[in-house]
């Protein structure tokens, strides 16, 4: 398949022309007056209209296979809920401390990954294991397209490494679920 074709088959797949009927409808929109007391809509519908002018406009610039690729990405965002922000929470499970210890990883890493993209987390709860990492934790991530990008993160992760609080240094397999809604 030829480049041409692809771009083709990508304005199919990312619907560039409803994106442009989106777009038009969001900026007359707000054009209205009244459009403008509500802060916090407003504000929403500004990013979506800057995310969406972004997609149409790296589409149209798109002159490569890899231009391509990097919007293919777009596509997967097609879920109802995957444009908002997000709960999430991560529950120790089987492995004791090494489940409370990978638990607590696994926190840390979605607070990087809010960091890295510009998004703000904020803890709601978080208990503390009795030796080390944590029982429960619960975050509150803000941001657009939060839950599209986290919705795969859901469910039971698993851990197998040698343990560095067991003394005879056994491996260990640990289990911590993680839900996003």
């Amino acid at each position: 398949m030829d480049l041409q074709e692809k771009k083709v088959e990508l304005e199919k797949l990312l619907r560039i022309e409803e994106t442009r009927q989106r777009i038009a409808l969001i900026e007359k929109d707000m054009a209205d007056p009244n459009f403008w007391s509500d802060h916090e809509a407003a504000g929403k519908a500004a990013q979506q209209l800057k995310h969406l002018h972004d997609i149409v406009e790296r589409f149209e610039l798109s002159e490569s296979a890899a231009d391509l690729r990097e919007l293919e990405f777009e596509a997967t965002f097609s879920g109802v809920h995957d444009d908002n922000s997000a709960f999430l929470s991560v529950h120790a499970g089987s492995g004791g401390t090494e489940a409370q210890d990978w638990a607590e990883m696994l926190l840390r890493m979605y607070l990087r990954f809010a960091e890295k993209n510009n998004l703000k987390a904020s803890l709601i709860d978080k208990s503390l294991g009795e030796e080390a990492g944590i029982k429960a934790a619960a975050l509150y991530i803000k941001g657009f397209r939060v839950y599209g990008k986290l919705k795969g993160e859901n469910g039971v992760h698993r851990l197998v490494r040698i343990s560095p609080f067991d003394a005879d240094k056994a491996r260990h397999t640990s289990f911590a679920l993680v839900e996003v809604v």
